[in-house]
């Protein structure tokens, strides 16, 4: 309404006088014009990720950045220039917005052969239990990244006996198809259905099976395995295998020392294994059953590979259900747990990287095994999300931990498939916190725009923090120890800093603060976070 008031005023100068120009006046209109801002923080809904289109999170941050503006535009369509939106939002399959954790996330990944142990050679498959992993990493790095640069970051998983070893078999080679399938290629001859990873009750399992689709062929096979240093190898596998009527043909396992991973299998030739004990292959029957040992003497010293073959008919169409393969040789056996370290090169040399801890079994067994717990299946997932579990496990596994504490953990978390996950966690309050999925949103007088600028206005314990709770401010007056912005961003470094651990390259705040200059005042300072330090905007 006031901007139609003045516009007949306007009107009616242009019917008394000439002297001023129309767009004088609409300048003038749109100077009475009172913009109204708004600050909001809100937090997305199920209901607001359907309006979004991304049905339970975001995907990527460019899509949190690229699809708010319009729905917060929606929301508050009179908010105008200088408005902010804090928004708190979800990220499928586990992702994490901070730049610190992606970097372990895409990190190239090492798992350690045989051979890498100091006792390898006795055909161990792990430290053993009094061996430090980080006083061989260092060389074996150096070995399988020989092209490595400054700065690069590998994740070396690999296994440790937690137990005395005593002499026995030891897992050579384990395929155990825990939510994927091994690196194993899968081949499809004919018809429409293939091999894929899948998993149910207390198993993880690689499957087959083409039921109503009429013929198939399709075959697993493995990557190359040595076996030239070698002698009296065995193979065992743990299967199901339903709805076969008696028609064993249909699924074999086979063995060639000439087959080239990627080739044509076509053209290698293939040895079938004798397995004695079988599944009963009967309908329904998802009972899996532990062959015995077959000799694999005969292939002593050579290099293989070992396939499974799957064969469907018209009339029948067998399930098959690997839980897991396994190569044993003649050497130790104990206990082991899976575990993993991130290492970054430095100077020249692998170091372990401080701050960051990797799962092991054992942890994600120590949060539960039965079903729906990390333990089942030793990752997390959708169903079982980590903030659910991180939190207790942080506190049984540091109980002493103290006030802002942090720790970024990360872990295998499966979506589809396994891959490795993570987040920064911190006390706050006495308890360890997941870092929280936070975006920020300014209007800049059009549209809304990603803006990370934080508002943080001091509190007692900031002032605490940096000397100045006598009197919760700073004194500004002349001579005195704050006259000078030099001291006073000093003291609100170590202050965010201190609040706000693991901030991103480029975090802006605006800070208010209490000042006293001859009156009580409040000031305000813009900072960004410019290599590691705060400095001003």
């Amino acid at each position: 309404m006031k901007k139609f008031i003045y516009l007949f005023m306007a009107l009616g100068l242009v019917f008394t006088t000439a002297c001023d120009p129309m767009e004088d006046i609409y300048a003038e209109i749109d100077a009475q014009i009172e913009v109204i801002t708004g600050d909001v923080t809100i937090t997305l809904t199920d209901d607001d990720y359907d309006e979004l289109g991304v049905n339970g999170g975001f995907s990527t941050l460019n899509e949190v950045k690229t699809l708010m503006p319009n729905f917060l535009t929606d929301l508050y369509p009179i908010w105008g220039n200088g408005s902010s939106a804090v928004v708190h939002y979800a990220m499928k399959d586990g992702l994490s917005n901070l730049p610190e954790v992606n970097q372990l996330t895409q990190a190239d990944s090492y798992y350690l052969e045989n051979t890498d142990y100091p006792m390898g050679a006795s055909n161990a498959i792990g430290f053993f239990p009094g061996e430090n992993p980080e006083d061989f990493m260092g060389d074996i790095l150096d070995v399988n990244f020989p092209s490595a640069e400054e700065g690069d970051i590998v994740l070396a998983t690999y296994k440790q006996y937690v137990s005395e070893v005593t002499r026995g078999l030891s897992d050579y080679y384990l395929a155990s198809f825990n939510g994927d399938l091994s690196d194993f290629e899968s081949i499809n001859v004919m018809g429409s259905k293939e091999w894929y990873s899948s998993s149910f009750g207390d198993y993880e399992y690689a499957k087959m099976s083409a039921y109503g689709n009429g013929q198939n062929e399709d075959w697993l096979i493995s990557p190359e395995i040595d076996l030239t240093n070698q002698t009296n190898a065995s193979f065992q596998i743990n299967q199901a295998s339903p709805f076969i009527n008696g028609e064993w043909d249909l699924i074999s396992v086979l063995v060639s020392t000439n087959y080239t991973t990627g080739g044509d299998h076509t053209t290698a030739t293939w040895n079938e294994l004798t397995i004695e004990t079988m599944p009963s292959g009967a309908a329904y029957d998802y009972d899996y059953v532990l062959s015995e040992l077959v000799d694999l003497s005969a292939y002593n010293g050579e290099s293989i590979h070992f396939a499974f073959k799957y064969i469907a008919t018209d009339t029948t169409a067998p399930t098959w259900q690997i839980d897991f393969a396994v190569i044993k040789v003649p050497g130790v056996e104990g206990t082991t747990d899976s575990k993993g370290m991130y290492f970054q090169l430095v100077e020249g040399s692998w170091k372990a990287m401080d701050g960051v801890y990797y799962l092991s079994t054992a942890d994600y067994d120590s949060m539960g095994t039965q079903s729906g717990a990390p333990g089942r299946y030793n990752n997390f997932s959708n169903s079982t999300a980590p903030e659910n579990y991180l939190p207790t496990f942080l506190s049984t596994m540091d109980p002493y931990a103290q006030e802002e504490d942090n720790l970024i953990i990360m872990y295998k978390y499966f979506a589809g498939s396994t891959e490795v996950k993570g987040n920064l966690y911190t006390v706050v309050d006495g308890q360890w916190t997941p870092n929280a999925l936070v975006m920020q949103f300014g209007h800049d007088g059009n549209n809304w725009v990603p803006d990370n600028t934080i508002k943080y206005t001091l509190t007692s314990a900031d002032y605490a923090l940096v000397g100045n709770d006598r009197y919760g401010n700073f004194d500004v007056r002349g001579g005195k120890a704050e006259e000078s912005i030099e001291s006073r961003l000093e003291k609100i470094n170590t202050i965010l800093l201190n609040n706000f651990p693991g901030m991103a390259e480029g975090q802006k705040f605006v800070v208010s603060y209490n000042v006293y200059s001859g009156a009580n005042e409040v000031w305000e300072t813009k900072v960004i976070l410019t290599g590691g330090v705060y400095v001003l905007q």
